[in-house]
């Protein structure tokens, strides 16, 4: 169910607003911000409040916000940090309805400042106040119906239909000249600030249904609820594209891994997790972010990730190609049609392949009838266009027949490439104000592209709800109980193999012997061959003390292999205390894939994937999503991580039941929303088979409390 949506009305289509602290000093923020208010246009009433003025920038001021005669929507507050609490307490008994606050100087600078910044929080709800700030470089609204630049930004960007939230001001400043310079139209634009009141998550809900909002843009340092972000966010971007530029790329804080899971799971894993769940698209630099944005500016989503590359030199045609693969697009054959259309346009030196490239002679009518054949073709469902200018060619007429193309296949995106000095500005003004994206280096528009299809591909992907399978959830409480209760925080490897097989994740076949001889004749009831492994709370990595012995066919090899092993384990861990030993059905055949928990403070609970065995300390080809989630979304991972294709099958070995995998993927899902208690999980190696998935090790750490 939809939450209802939050309104901030007040604060970003205020029908007045107050400045207070409104100043006649040039060098103010409270100057500038009212000047901006002026200059901009805004259309309702402006009032300074200022004690010491009677006037500022020509208007009447007020000494405070009580004096003001008419009622005030919105209130800007930038004055001393001492006088920001009592004047929102001003503000309320004024009946002021929303506030941005400016001034810095609280939760950021120490205890202190986070004390006044919770005062000042509990201050405005309790008068029903919403509240953008403190810390923060405040709001605009390019509507003409609104014309609001409530900000210090000395710029005002374009209008246009992209929402934009940002946590950091100074960022804000970049973010508001790089529109400008992109031509990117923003509707909103929000410096949150702090966040204590109104968050990202309360913006999204507040341009979930806005028409004038067809793309949100984030700058976010961190995520305050997570959860709740991917509830809204995984609901939006089913209609509009988010796009997030997130900072950060640090390891999770302290956390005592002692499981491959935990170790992996660090914070920039975890947000492409999130994002990725949510259908968020995510940009690593704020170029990248107004590469994606241009894109989504008018531009229809492609059908397919079938794309073609329009050249007049082949070096720029390849490296699109180059930068198109590792995000998925494909490069297609032409028809036979397209070449035969093609071929006549030409000369015998051009390569009427995928990348078309025209060479240098070509001319802007070379470009409209080449690119109009390609868009003609079934098979090609977007075009990159690059030009690189030759001697007596203007790029403004080449970038007309780009636009004059495009209009012949509005169904088809056409993302361009203008490379130069400075991405030839002439050319590029007439693309943006045809409404199509152009860029300087051949690699933004792949991503920007990619982008695209990604959207695409979120919004028809299928909602499924998220399966619960029958488990004994009994069986699995007893297990943790009962390590709880001895003061343990780790499982020990029967344990674990107990605990996943409760949820129905096939274990290989097993009996713990208290010795030897026991040993030899569990390996005569679980069938030959075995694999020998020590149990011992105190050894967590077996192999690194020779725990482990492989394809032991017969009485005599499981005893040699046993009391070598202790005599080893004696010798390198003589305080290791032995529980026994495990004897285990060997699983022949198969592909070494980790599954795995790992619990985040903020995020909750992780589900890891990838290539397991050796490998995963090797390669750490993984990927993390966070639980629970779907059926859909299980079947992704398992195609998720970098070496995925071995999976299905390579230089004739059998493809691995993909299936099976994202199963025992949806169960760990289940058993971690289920028991809090684990910390950490590892089924490693899972191993992938043609038909199932058998967990052959598996070790959990609990929670110490």
């Amino acid at each position: 169910m939809n939450e209802p949506a939050l309104n901030l009305d007040p604060i970003l289509n205020p029908r007045s607003i107050a400045v207070i602290g409104a100043s006649r000093s040039p060098e103010t923020i409270g100057h500038q911000i009212l000047a901006n208010l002026l200059v901009r246009g805004f259309t309702g009433p402006v009032f300074p409040v200022n004690p010491h003025a009677t006037a500022v920038h020509g208007v009447k001021a007020y000494p405070r916000i009580d004096a003001v005669p008419d009622p005030v929507d919105l209130a800007v507050i930038s004055v001393p940090r001492d006088l920001v609490l009592p004047i929102a307490r001003q503000c309320g008994d004024a009946g002021v309805r929303g506030l941005v606050v400016i001034t810095a100087g609280f939760r950021e600078v120490g205890p202190e400042g986070a004390r006044l910044e919770s005062e000042l929080t509990n201050l405005v709800r309790g008068c029903g106040i919403r509240m953008i700030g403190p810390n923060c470089m405040g709001v605009l609204n390019t509507d003409p119906n609104i014309s609001m630049n409530a900000t210090f930004a000395p710029v005002m960007p374009p209008a246009g239909r992209a929402a934009f939230v940002s946590q950091s001001g100074a960022l804000g400043l970049s973010v508001l000249d790089y529109a400008t310079e992109y031509g990117i139209g923003i509707s909103q634009f929000v410096s949150v600030g702090n966040k204590p009141d109104v968050s990202g998550n309360d913006l999204l809900l507040q341009w979930e249904h806005d028409d004038r909002v067809d793309t949100i843009l984030m700058y976010v340092e961190n995520f305050g609820n997570p959860t709740k972000f991917r509830e809204i966010a995984s609901r939006i971007a089913k209609r509009k594209p988010i796009v997030v530029l997130k900072s950060g790329r640090s390891t999770v804080g302290a956390r005592a891994a002692t499981s491959h899971t935990g170790a992996l799971a660090a914070s920039d894993e975890v947000v492409d997790a999130l994002l990725a769940q949510s259908g968020v698209l995510r940009a690593t630099s704020i170029e990248e972010l107004f590469d994606m944005a241009m894109a989504f500016t008018d531009q229809p989503l492609p059908r397919s990730r079938r794309t073609a590359i329009l050249t007049n030199s082949g070096g720029p045609g390849i490296l699109v190609a180059d930068a198109m693969e590792p995000q998925g697009l494909e490069l297609v054959e032409l028809s036979p049609g397209t070449v035969e259309r093609l071929r006549p346009l030409f000369p015998a030196e051009a390569s009427l392949r995928n990348p078309l490239d025209m060479i240098a002679s070509a001319q802007p009518s070379g470009y409209r009838a080449a690119l109009e054949a390609l868009l003609d073709d079934d098979a090609v469902d977007s075009v990159v266009s690059i030009f690189v200018p030759p001697l007596g060619v203007r790029q403004e007429d080449v970038a007309e027949a780009i636009v004059a193309a495009a209009q012949t296949q509005r169904d088809k995106p056409v993302l361009s490439v203008l490379m130069g000095r400075d991405g030839l500005p002439e050319g590029r003004a007439e693309l943006h104000q045809a409404r199509i994206p152009a860029y300087i280096f051949p690699e933004s528009a792949a991503r920007a592209l990619a982008a695209l299809v990604r959207h695409r591909e979120y919004r028809e992907r299928e909602v499924r709800p998220i399966e619960r399978f029958p488990v004994d959830h009994a069986r699995a409480a007893r297990i943790i109980e009962r390590a709880c209760a001895d003061g343990r925080s780790r499982l020990d490897e029967r344990e674990a193999l107990d605990l996943v097989a409760a949820y129905g994740i096939d274990i290989a076949p097993a009996r713990l012997a208290p010795s030897v001889d026991a040993a030899v004749t569990a390996a005569e009831e679980v069938g030959w061959p075995v694999v020998l492994k020590v149990v011992s709370r105190d050894i967590v990595h077996k192999t690194d003390v020779g725990g482990v012995a492989l394809d032991l066919r017969e009485a005599d090899d499981v005893r040699e292999a046993a009391s070598t092993m202790l005599h080893r384990i004696e010798t390198t861990a003589p305080d290791a205390r032995i529980d026994g030993l495990l004897v285990q059905r060997m699983i022949r055949g198969g592909k070494e894939t980790i599954a795995g928990v790992a619990r985040d403070p903020l995020f909750g609970p992780l589900i890891m994937f990838g290539l397991g065995g050796i490998w995963v300390e090797a390669l750490e080809d993984v990927v993390f999503r966070v639980a629970p989630f779907d059926e859909i979304e299980a079947a992704a991972m398992v195609d998720a991580f970098r070496s995925a294709r071995i999976l299905r099958g390579m230089r004739g070995q059998p493809p691995a039941d993909r299936p099976a995998l994202a199963g025992v993927l949806q169960r760990l899902s289940q058993l971690a929303v289920d028991f809090p208690a684990i910390e950490e999980l590892d089924i490693n190696p899972l191993l992938a088979l043609e038909s199932g998935a058998v967990a052959a090790d598996a070790r959990v750490r609990l929670r110490p409390d």
